[in-house]
């Protein structure tokens, strides 16, 4: 059997989520002493990546950062993995480029890495696949991104994510593909892939690992190359997880999450997977009835589902530097 292969760790933090109905807030606010009491145990003595998102609208109302302070989260070992939204309902990118670089500058030595756009092929109102001309914000953001980066020197590692694709039609990646010029690959340093097995589309038991397994190789062999993005190019996990809540017990949870990661893990050499990013630390409402009020390691009193301990237990059996904070901070204080 393949052995498994170290990758670098993190996980999203916030309390505040969006589903299918709209943005959800959660029923306690955030508590950054106990946030960082978790990220502590969670990180142990290697490194974890906090990922925060910051969207873009110039027409109407922002939505709210989250977490409202992300910088609070970091500490020795841990750096910031920051996603910008593209959420202007016109499509304009009037002020866009403008909005990347000031991010960049924001937040500096700070960042790890910067996604741009949110799952731009997937077509909800909340999510970035639903916003005219977001190809071209994409390709834009990411040039205006690392442009900036190297003009400050920083060691930053620009990408997007995406969603797997189930509809042959689809034509997404090509589409990305006739976009997708020279100075934009050059710029690109790894592909995202959010992906939530078990949850939106059932897996039969005992089969998750083999659907894991088509996922991440269909995103490698056949997704990517439709957009002439080459096997390089590293692959990040960068939101996983399984909802608790009614019918879907806690320990189950933590079963999915080590099922994934080893997956994951196991094929990372091959695949050329370097991170995985679990979304999310706690729950929006442990006493909810949304599906996604459920998705954290921790309820969201802070007290710990079996989960936490597994993800804890798994960072510190294969959990290996972030690239970017290696190079930069050198082993965590």
């Amino acid at each position: 059997m393949q052995s498994a292969m170290n990758i670098a760790f993190g996980i999203y933090p916030g309390g505040l989520l969006g589903d299918d109905t709209g943005i959800l807030r959660p029923v306690r606010p955030d508590l950054p002493d106990r946030v960082t009491e978790a990220l502590d145990a969670l990180q142990g003595t290697g490194t974890l990546s906090v990922r925060a998102y910051l969207p873009f609208a110039a027409t109407v109302p922002q939505e709210p950062p989250t977490p409202a302070d992300p910088e609070a989260c970091l500490g020795p070992g841990r750096g910031l993995d920051l996603v910008l939204p593209f959420r202007e309902p016109s499509g304009s990118r009037d002020g866009w480029p403008e909005f990347v670089r000031d991010a960049v500058r924001a937040h500096g030595p700070r960042l790890v890495s910067l996604q741009i756009c949110e799952e731009p092929n997937a077509r909800l109102p909340i999510l970035d696949g639903s916003i005219p001309h977001v190809l071209d914000a994409l390709v834009e953001g990411v040039v205006a991104a690392k442009r900036e980066a190297r003009a400050l020197g920083l060691g930053l590692e620009v990408g997007f994510n995406a969603v797997p694709v189930f509809d042959p039609a689809d034509t997404f990646w090509a589409d990305l593909g006739a976009l997708a010029d020279e100075e934009f690959l050059d710029c690109l340093d790894y592909v995202g892939l959010d992906f939530f097995p078990d949850v939106f589309r059932p897996v039969p038991a005992g089969r998750l690992e083999e659907a894991v397994t088509a996922v991440l190789t269909t995103f490698r062999h056949n997704d990517l190359p439709r957009a002439g993005i080459p096997a390089t190019v590293p692959i990040r996990i960068c939101e996983n997880g399984w909802p608790t809540g009614p019918g879907r017990p806690e320990r189950r949870q933590a079963e999915t999450l080590e099922a994934v990661v080893r997956t994951v893990a196991r094929l990372a050499d091959e695949l050329g997977v370097d991170a995985y990013s679990f979304f999310s630390l706690r729950d929006a409402d442990s006493g909810g009835e949304r599906l996604f009020s459920h998705f954290g390691l921790l309820r969201d009193d802070y007290t710990a589902k079996p989960a936490f301990e597994t993800y804890r237990r798994l960072i510190g059996e294969l959990g290996a530097a972030h690239p970017a904070l290696a190079r930069r901070t050198g082993p965590p204080a």
